[in-house]
């Protein structure tokens, strides 16, 4: 598995359904749950800290303030999205984008035998290697919210019925 790829085409995915929703929609809610686009995005670029702090873990050590938070269980998401409320669309987007571009830089310094071998995140299960983290947690996740943009596009385009959507912890 190429773990740069995985990364660079989950987030082209992401940004890319962003890119359809017209301006005017980035806070209405809806988009995810109860969720505006903005609050998505500020949801992902808190994950995107999550991944700084688990490659940082891998390189040098040091502190893990987002990966730890992330530990303590349910409340992460909603605490993350409440603490950028009053950044705009435009700042929690270049904080996903640059927190992004970080993991793709540090993601190159892991070396290769690291990326497959279980075991190395006990946190998220003995059995799992990096780059299934990387997969599910990023790749997959992000394709989850790319596609609930989407619906919420078609709904308002009026091609698409108007959907319940759960706020599941992430």
């Amino acid at each position: 598995m190429n773990a740069l790829d995985v990364l660079k085409y989950g987030d082209r995915t992401f940004r890319g359904s962003l890119e359809r929703l017209p301006e005017t929609e980035r806070n209405s809610r809806g988009v995810c749950g109860v969720w505006s686009a903005k609050e998505l995005v500020a949801h992902l670029a808190s994950y995107e800290r999550v991944l700084e702090d688990v490659f940082s873990n891998f390189l040098a050590g040091g502190p893990t303030p987002y990966l730890d938070e992330y530990r303590k269980g349910p409340g992460f998401n909603d605490q993350q999205v409440e603490a950028r409320e009053q950044n705009s669309y435009q700042e929690v987007m270049e904080e996903y984008a640059a927190s992004h571009s970080r993991n793709m830089e540090l993601a190159a310094s892991i070396p290769a035998e690291i990326w497959s071998r279980p075991g190395t995140l006990p946190w998220y299960g003995t059995e799992y290697s990096l780059d299934d983290y990387i997969v599910y947690a990023f790749y997959g996740h992000k394709r989850e919210h790319s596609a609930q943009v989407a619906a919420f596009i078609d709904v308002l385009q009026g091609k698409g019925s108007a959907l319940v959507h759960s706020t599941v912890e992430a």
